[in-house]
């Protein structure tokens, strides 16, 4: 069961990631990928809490940078971002307390409550990060548009992620 997990996890880090660079930014941005990178790195470790503590990190970066965004698309592009890395908090803490409780299917109510949560800000995300498909409205520029697609396509292969966890943890 372990190996099923964290071998999705590293097919997700490794060949799976759309890269989401941020070549040309600096400050706040640079952090809050930054503290993507290390999450991901975290998980290649087999370390689920060093993980989660990072992509929270990263979504606190995220949500503080939507709070001063004037933008409403860059606005929307933080929301996305946090609401995903929530996500990805949630199912890192999920796989830490499913390990802790000896690893064995069906994990716990708590698990899969923390799955369900997981699931439900990834619902959000995708939720934000398709209200400018809906709404016709576009990205001002072809970064902030490039962006909200590799943050789209993070959440989608997420989807599937969790949706595993879920199969694999046995929860109902």
């Amino acid at each position: 069961m372990r190996g099923g997990i964290l071998g999705v996890f590293m097919v997700f880090i490794i060949g799976g990631t759309p890269g989401w660079t941020f070549a040309q930014t600096v400050g706040e941005e640079a952090e809050m990928e930054r503290l993507r990178v290390k999450a991901e790195e975290a998980m290649a470790n087999d370390d689920p809490d060093g993980a989660a503590m990072s992509i929270g990190k990263a979504a606190l970066m995220a949500s503080e940078l939507a709070k001063r965004e004037i933008s409403p698309i860059k606005g929307r592009l933080y929301r996305g971002a946090e609401a995903l890395f929530r996500a990805q908090e949630d199912a890192y803490r999920a796989l830490a307390l499913f390990r802790r409780a000896g690893g064995e299917a069906p994990a716990s109510s708590g698990v899969c409550g923390t799955l369900r949560l997981a699931q439900s800000n990834l619902q959000h995300a995708l939720k934000l990060l398709d209200e400018d498909r809906s709404s016709g409205e576009t990205a001002s520029d072809a970064a902030t548009g490039g962006r909200m697609k590799l943050l789209r396509e993070m959440a989608e292969a997420w989807n599937t992620v969790i949706a595993s966890m879920h199969t694999d943890f046995q929860c109902a």
